[in-house]
């Protein structure tokens, strides 16, 4: 679909925040985001305050469009999810949609679409409660929560929206519309696991847990004890305890003062492990884990729930990154080997991190109502991350990665997560973040909240 400059004179009229074109003063950092590798450079960026400024700014793009050409919207938040820079249009960056409000009686978070996890977390442990989280305090909680999410607490507690109460959205149409069990059901249905093309989130509201603390961390083996580890991991997930999340990851840190010492330089698989229960229980359960090799290093110890990005540690400055994900059914001895023939002690790979998350237990069951979520029967979910080296991004982490997924093809799921797509815009990773049947629905809802596709979402855009 092309694409045309809209002229900008009369938007900044319309909107309580700024409206910056390109290459004017504030443009470059009203768009920067967590991963610094991708930069956007759309005609303009709004850098919303309120519900109508996004409001008017999707009002505006519909005008503009039928004035001649088409003005593509699209959302940013902390700029985790950027997977291609945006070169036409306009951005709406909804940073300035801040806010939590906990209701303790009824157990929820009411939040702007511009806030990442931490500030909720930190908010809703003040009560005794907890949001079901990703693993990173500083991803946006929406763009995470529209793609289902897999947290630390998957397997206790299922995708992250699974959670989801209501949300206002400003729809393709211009309208500020409310979307939840009770309201517009079929957009409610779409927002849990339909990612974008659906409208601009403005606020959220999610149900909390009581959870107080939990037994969670990560433990350290040496790479040289690969097989083992692997090996005793994948055997330990297919009967564990569905109250316990786990993933395993093999690591290279880098030799870099930013890394603790005694991981500094050093080539290791981490177990992580998320138990939302008694500490003395979770130890329990953890200790099969425990007896699969030496561990060199134990992280794995009670928690406060407020803290529970500790289990997975994930960085929290912004850098370049590079990422590619894949699901994957039930892994076998011969997964152990191909896998660790690649990414175990003694090999040369561009990923500093390979993760391997188990699902099953919460994950599977869907929710009342139903839900857009693809893979819930899916067994595991692998994540590549790349060295933060940028001249690795277009033909050497890529290659490294089609090797690696070629390899494992014998494992590798039809049907993924769309959280697990590199890029929407291809059209495989698309096609297998759904079954035909709920994609087919989806464009369906897609095109009754956004007739004049405002917001371009998959491979046709």
């Amino acid at each position: 679909m092309s694409t045309s400059r809209p002229d900008l004179s009369t938007l900044a009229s319309r909107t309580t925040g700024p409206v910056i074109p390109r290459d004017q003063p504030g443009f470059a950092e009203a768009l920067s985001g967590f991963n610094t590798a991708i930069v956007h450079s759309p005609d303009a960026v709004v850098v919303v305050e309120t519900a109508d400024d996004v409001v008017e700014t999707v009002r505006f793009a519909r005008e503009s469009s039928a004035a001649g050409g088409h003005v593509p919207v699209r959302a940013l938040a902390t700029g985790h999810g950027g997977y291609a820079p945006v070169e036409s249009g306009i951005i709406v960056a909804t940073r300035g949609l801040t806010g939590v409000a906990i209701d303790p009686v009824a157990r929820t978070a009411t939040f702007g679409s511009g806030m990442p996890w931490g500030p909720i977390v930190a908010a809703a442990a003040e009560h005794g409660l907890a949001p079901i989280v990703g693993a990173s305090p500083t991803v946006g909680a929406v763009g995470y929560l529209l793609g289902g999410g897999i947290g630390p607490l998957a397997r206790s507690h299922g995708f992250s929206s699974d959670y989801l109460r209501s949300v206002q959205i400003v729809a393709g149409t211009g309208e500020l519309v409310t979307a939840s069990a009770d309201e517009n059901p079929d957009l409610f249905w779409a927002l849990r696991g339909g990612k974008g093309g659906l409208g601009i989130v403005v606020e959220a509201t999610v149900d909390l847990v009581e959870l107080s603390t939990l037994y969670g961390g990560t433990m350290f083996f040496d790479a040289a004890d690969g097989t083992a580890v692997l090996g005793g991991w994948i055997a330990w997930g297919r009967d564990a305890d569905e109250r316990v999340s786990s993933s395993l990851a093999i690591i290279k840190f880098p030799d870099l003062d930013v890394v603790p010492p005694p991981l500094r330089g050093r080539h290791l698989i981490g177990i992580r492990f998320a138990f939302p229960g008694d500490s003395a229980e979770g130890e329990a359960l953890a200790a099969p884990l425990r007896a699969l090799a030496p561990v060199r290093l134990d992280g794995v110890a009670e928690l406060p729930a407020g803290q529970i990005a500790r289990v997975h540690n994930d960085p929290t400055n912004p850098g370049p990154g590079w990422g590619r994900g894949a699901a994957l059914g039930e892994l076998d001895d011969a997964f152990v080997e191909a896998f660790l023939g690649q990414l175990g002690e003694g090999t040369r790979t561009p990923f500093i991190v390979a993760e391997l998350r188990l699902l099953g237990g919460a994950v599977s069951r869907d929710v009342a109502g139903g839900s857009a979520i693809g893979g819930r029967d899916v067994a595991h979910v692998l994540h590549l991350v790349g060295a933060p080296d940028p001249s690795l991004f277009a033909t050497v982490l890529p290659g490294a990665a089609d090797a690696l997924l070629a390899e494992l093809g014998t494992w590798i799921s039809p049907v993924s997560t769309i959280n697990w797509v590199s890029d929407p815009t291809d059209p495989v990773g698309f096609a297998s973040a759904w079954t035909a049947e709920t994609r087919e629905r989806l464009a369906r809802v897609r095109a009754q909240y956004d007739p004049d596709r405002v917001f371009p979402y998959g491979p046709a855009d």
